[in-house]
C-alpha cells in the first residue's frame, strides 16, 4: 500500500530502530499528504507510527512533539513516546486512541460532554488544534481523544465553538445522527447559538454546559 512512498531500505531501517524501543507487529494503517502510518504494539498497548513523507513539502513533528509535551498532563490525547529520525525523516511515536471517528462512533451524552471540557481545556491553554471541524480528530471510544496536532499552533483558540458548532449548528452528517438521536430541534440549536455567543464573549463554559445538559 505504501512501498511507493517509502523505499524498503529507509521502512527495514526504521522497522529495526523501533524494535530496539519494544515496538513490534508493525504493519501500514493509513497515508497522508505529509506521511505515512503505522500501527505496532508496544507490550499490551497499540501505538502509532508517523513517518515523515520524502516527498512531504513540510515537516511538523517537532513542533507537534513539543504540543504533545506540554498537553501530557491533560490527557487529552494519547501519551507521546519518542521523536526520531531515519535517513533524514522523521518519526514520531504515540499511543494508539482506541475508539472510532466521530462520524462512525455511537455518540453517547457522556462524550458530547467529554468533548466540551476537552476543547474547552485547550482554549484555557491558548492552544487551537486548527482542524476541530470536521470531527475526524475526535476518537470516541472509552474516552475521548482528539489526536492529530501537527496544525495546531499557540494561537487564538477556537475549539470549543468549532466542536459544539459541528455537532448541533451545521447541518452535516454527525450533527444530523445525533438530532435524531436526541430528538433535538430548532430550538436547541438557537439555544445553543446564544450559549457559544456567550462562551466567546465572556468565556462561560457554564453557558454551553447548561445547554448540553438538557440532552
Amino acid at each position: 500500500m505504501m512501498e511507493h512512498l517509502i523505499p524498503e531500505h529507509i521502512k527495514n531501517k526504521l522497522f529495526r530502530e523501533l524494535s530496539k524501543m519494544g515496538i513490534e507487529d508493525l504493519q501500514p494503517y493509513s497515508k497522508g499528504t505529509t506521511s505515512v502510518v503505522f500501527l505496532g504494539k508496544l507490550g499490551e498497548k497499540r501505538v502509532v507510527v508517523k513517518l515523515q513523507r520524502p516527498d512531504s513539502p513540510r515537516n511538523n513533528f517537532e513542533r507537534e512533539a513539543k504540543i504533545l509535551k506540554s498537553i501530557e498532563s491533560f490527557r487529552i490525547t494519547p501519551q507521546f513516546l519518542a521523536l526520531g529520525s531515519v535517513e533524514g525523516l522523521n518519526y514520531l511515536v504515540r499511543e494508539f486512541a482506541e475508539g472510532e471517528p466521530m462520524l462512525y462512533a455511537d455518540i453517547e451524552k457522556n462524550h458530547i460532554f467529554q468533548i466540551a471540557e476537552k476543547t474547552a481545556l485547550l482554549d484555557r491553554l491558548g492552544l487551537d488544534h486548527g482542524q476541530i471541524q470536521g470531527g475526524k480528530h475526535i476518537i470516541i471510544g472509552d474516552r475521548v481523544w482528539i489526536i492529530d496536532f501537527e496544525k495546531a499552533g499557540w494561537r487564538k483558540p477556537n475549539n470549543l465553538t468549532s466542536a459544539m458548532s459541528m455537532l448541533f449548528i451545521g447541518r452535516n452528517a454527525i450533527s444530523e445522527k445525533i438530532y435524531e438521536k436526541f430528538k433535538l430541534d430548532e430550538d436547541f440549536r438557537k439555544t445553543m447559538k446564544r450559549a457559544l455567543q456567550l462562551y466567546k464573549r465572556e468565556g462561560k463554559l457554564s453557558a454551553v454546559l447548561d445547554v448540553l445538559s438538557t440532552l
